[in-house]
């Protein structure tokens, strides 16, 4: 299973979209922990995301970029809860509001972030509904220069593959320990998938949007990872070949949490680096 033995570890349109607040939980960086609950057209029902907001957000009048943080697959409906380790090590990083969203739910547990049909459209909720929901109940930067989506493992699939196939809304795409197409839950077997879900058959878009948008693509595996170094390597010789300015690293250790939190500093540093700065 991909990430699932690690988790011990570890309307399109605005009207189409409420919510219902938890009350905010303050950690010991000074961010506040903010769990919402969405009712999203896209996947019939309710749906969860922590939004996790800086240190002096609810006493400034500052407006922030937004890291959106994509679990693993399989996983269960509280997955998205599993990423306490993320929170410090962005504060550490740079000052954002960090969203992250459920990316599945009972019956429905290997997603792939992919849009299936109705009322399973995961693609849909998270670059569309989510956007929107945090756009209007938080103080965000509303343009692509204020948002990055990055992920780990199969969240690092989702992320590199919907923010390619949505680059007017993310001028930051990460992957860490991912891949690059769509599989089963084991990550060996490839499984058919809609058009535009093979990240190799987007670099061509990738290349033409660059000239006027440009994007900061970059994506790293650990050397001892038991699947996926040989497409990460594939994915980098592509982009080189095709002239795509990314950052590229293999690291020692394999793929799980601890891997993931000794670069997550540097990773989100980039990323800082690429996206707009509170304002």
């Amino acid at each position: 299973m991909r990430v699932l033995s690690l988790l011990g570890r570890l309307s399109i349109l605005l009207c189409a979209v409420c919510c219902a607040v938890a009350g905010p939980a303050a950690g010991a960086s000074g961010q506040l922990s903010v769990n919402t609950q969405l009712k999203s057209a896209a996947l019939g029902g309710e749906m969860h995301a922590l939004v996790v907001l800086p240190a002096g957000y609810a006493t400034s009048h500052v407006r922030y970029p937004v890291i959106y943080f994509l679990h693993g697959l399989p996983a269960n409906s509280s997955a998205y809860l599993h990423n306490a380790w993320l929170s410090s090590l962005a504060a550490q990083a740079g000052k954002a509001i960090l969203v992250e969203p459920q990316g599945a739910r009972e019956g429905d547990t290997d997603p792939e972030y992919i849009d299936w049909g109705v009322q399973r459209n995961w693609a849909t909720y998270l670059t569309k509904e989510l956007p929107a929901y945090v756009d209007s109940h938080f103080r965000t930067i509303r343009s692509r220069a204020g948002r990055a989506i990055i992920g780990v493992s199969a969240g690092g699939y989702g992320a590199t593959m919907l923010g390619l196939d949505d680059l007017d809304e993310y001028s930051v795409i990460e992957s860490w320990s991912g891949y690059f197409h769509a599989t089963d839950p084991t990550g060996r077997d490839t499984i058919a998938a809609p058009p535009g879900t093979n990240v190799h058959t987007l670099i061509a878009t990738l290349v033409a949007s660059n000239r006027s948008q440009p994007t900061f693509l970059g994506f790293y595996v650990g050397r001892g990872d038991p699947i996926f170094v040989p497409e990460n390597e594939q994915f980098n010789r592509e982009l080189t070949a095709a002239g795509v300015p990314h950052a590229f690293a293999v690291y020692p250790g394999g793929h799980d949490v601890e891997l993931w939190a000794a670069h997550a500093v540097a990773w989100l540093g980039l990323a800082f680096k690429h996206l707009a700065t509170p304002r």
